[in-house]
């Protein structure tokens, strides 16, 4: 019999988490699947470490998953593996106090999204993590038990090395498919591997565990080339004499960042990027040839930032300014400039979004606050240079017809955009409750 846990991430966008079990009547073996947290709820951002917080106290405040369910009253029940899908921190930012659950239990990711983790892990305050991590390449197959094996399949999404999932069990093969979209036309080169997605399909899918967030828009998300092209139109157009140039993404967007240093070398500015989790992203991905910064340089401590900004200020018109804060983060790089620190914003500066909003009303209420703030300092804003890194309606259909599942399982998403995703399934054939199952988080779904 294969189980799926729905740990979390199944009435919310963040703090994924969700384990597959297979039994054979003696042994459940688990594989669990991300270790996520919700960064609003302790009013966090990418430059904050969340390592002052103990396990418990982070689960109380609903920002880290509740995953009693795997180790009270697990019997027989042996988890066996801890896979990484991508190295966002809705899918990585709690293996530092949940791994300690499932001591010796071997951590499986891709290169980048392993040393990601272990960042993670090596700034933890409460627990020493033993778990052994491992960097495992797109096509290799690792036998993680007697019945079960784990393999990575490339993927594209707003930060390199996305993954799906595979387990392959005695009934069939599990598909998690991490956060995802199809983006052909990337411009650094990374595309899904159809190929292996094909073969799987044929070789007989027996559960797809689909993220959901964007399933209710019917389109097919756009390729990052086209944020690509909405960048270089703004900052490269003929007559460009803006004094004060600053950009804001997603510091693990390491192709948005690599676009950015791009366009600044081609405008004859430097690329200065600013703040911890751009200096943190940045520099593992420069160490495994992800990302070139020549031309660039990256600032993280509090002295090194002050300094920077201050040169910058004096001679705006040499320099691009890449900073954290895009969602209206306490703490943050812009949040900061706009509060009148760091550095005098103002009329003479220019601020580029190359960021949505995370979809949640904090995140909302946080950018409505910031771009106020910028206003009232004259500052000239432009918003939505920018591509979404998830799947949209059509992208989601083609992934069910490329891999034919026996069932469905919607994940990562609210409960209505889990509905959504229920909705195509049945347009395609499925039916809710025969083979697509909708749940909730602290559920297991028993597949048939």
């Amino acid at each position: 019999m294969i189980k799926v846990y729905t740990i979390s991430g199944y009435e919310e966008v963040g703090k994924n988490m969700t384990a597959v079990a297979y039994s054979d009547g003696k042994r459940e073996e688990v594989v669990i699947i991300d270790m996520g947290i919700m960064l609003d709820r302790v009013m966090i951002h990418e430059d904050t470490s969340i390592q002052k917080f103990s396990d418990k106290e982070l689960q109380r405040l609903g920002a880290i998953p509740d995953d009693r369910i795997l180790w009270k009253n697990k019997g027989n029940r042996k988890v066996v593996a801890i896979t990484l899908t991508h190295g966002h921190l809705d899918h990585i930012g709690a293996i530092a106090k949940l791994a300690p659950h499932y001591p010796d239990t071997p951590i499986y990711g891709t290169p980048y999204t392993i040393r990601l983790a272990k960042g993670e892990v090596k700034s933890e305050e409460y627990f020493e993590v033993k778990n052994p991590m491992y960097e495992t390449q797109f096509g290799e197959i690792v036998q993680v038990s007697e019945n079960l094996a784990i393999e990575f399949i490339r993927i594209t999404h707003s930060i390199p090395q996305a993954s799906m999932v595979a387990i392959h069990t005695p009934e069939g093969v599990v598909i998690h498919t991490g956060d995802f979209k199809f983006d052909n036309n990337n411009p650094l080169g990374e595309r899904p591997d159809y190929k292996r997605l094909r073969e799987l399909g044929k070789e007989g899918v027996k559960v797809l565990i689909a993220e959901s967030t964007r399933v209710s828009e019917p389109t097919k998300t756009p390729s990052e080339a086209v944020a690509q092209m909405l960048l270089e139109d703004f900052f490269l157009y003929e007559g460009m004499d803006e004094k004060g140039l600053i950009a804001t993404t997603f510091a693990s967007h390491i192709f948005r960042l690599q676009e950015l240093i791009w366009i600044a070398n081609k405008m004859g500015r430097q690329a200065v990027l600013v703040g911890r989790s751009l200096a943190k992203y940045t520099g593992i991905a420069k160490q495994l040839g992800l990302i070139k910064m020549k031309g660039a340089r990256a600032v993280r401590s509090p002295n090194a930032v002050r300094k920077v900004l201050k040169e910058v200020s004096q001679a705006r018109e040499n320099y691009l300014l890449i900073v954290t804060g895009h969602q209206g983060e306490p703490g943050a790089v812009l949040t900061r400039m706009a509060d009148g620190e760091l550095y005098d914003i103002g009329k003479d500066d220019t601020v580029v979004f190359s960021a949505g909003t995370i979809p949640n009303p904090l995140n909302y209420a946080q950018r409505y606050k910031l771009e106020t703030k910028l206003k009232m300092r004259g500052v000239r804003m432009i918003k939505d240079l920018h591509v979404s890194g998830h799947a949209s309606r059509e992208d989601h259909r083609y992934l069910i017809r490329l891999l034919n599942p026996e069932n469905i399982v919607p994940a990562h998403g609210e409960f209505r955009m889990l509905t959504h995703y229920a909705e195509l399934a049945e347009e395609e054939g499925y039916m809710i409750g025969k083979d697509v199952f909708v749940s909730r988080n602290g559920y297991v779904v028993e597949i048939p």
